[in-house]
């Protein structure tokens, strides 16, 4: 009966898509630790700056906020303060994130 399933066009093209689907995924988790700076040695929280392909507009900034405080934007980069060190992988693995770096102080 799994057997029938399996070769109907529907279940390979839903197949197909899943696959699609977990390898998107496994990309965004394998690429996102390779976005981030050196924050070797850095506090508890640190402030960022998110370098983005193109200027953000309001989603980015809203999704940004989930993490700390969106405290500005210059052209291509949003600055987020106040981030846990432990979510910094999940704000670099959006595919639209270019770089996470850490703002430099006096910024």
């Amino acid at each position: 009966m799994l057997r029938d399933a399996l070769r109907s066009r529907k279940a390979r093209i839903l197949l197909a898509v899943a696959g699609c689907y977990l390898a998107w995924q496994l990309w965004l988790t394998i690429a996102a630790p390779y976005k981030l700076a050196n924050f070797a040695g850095a506090p508890e929280k640190v402030n960022i700056v998110v370098t983005l392909p193109f200027p953000p507009e309001r989603f980015h900034v809203q999704m940004f906020q989930t993490y700390g405080r969106v405290s500005g934007t210059q052209e291509n980069a949003v600055e987020v303060r106040g981030v846990k060190r432990a979510d910094l992988t999940s704000v670099a693995r959006p595919y639209w994130v270019t770089r996470v770096e850490p703002l430099q102080p006096g910024v």
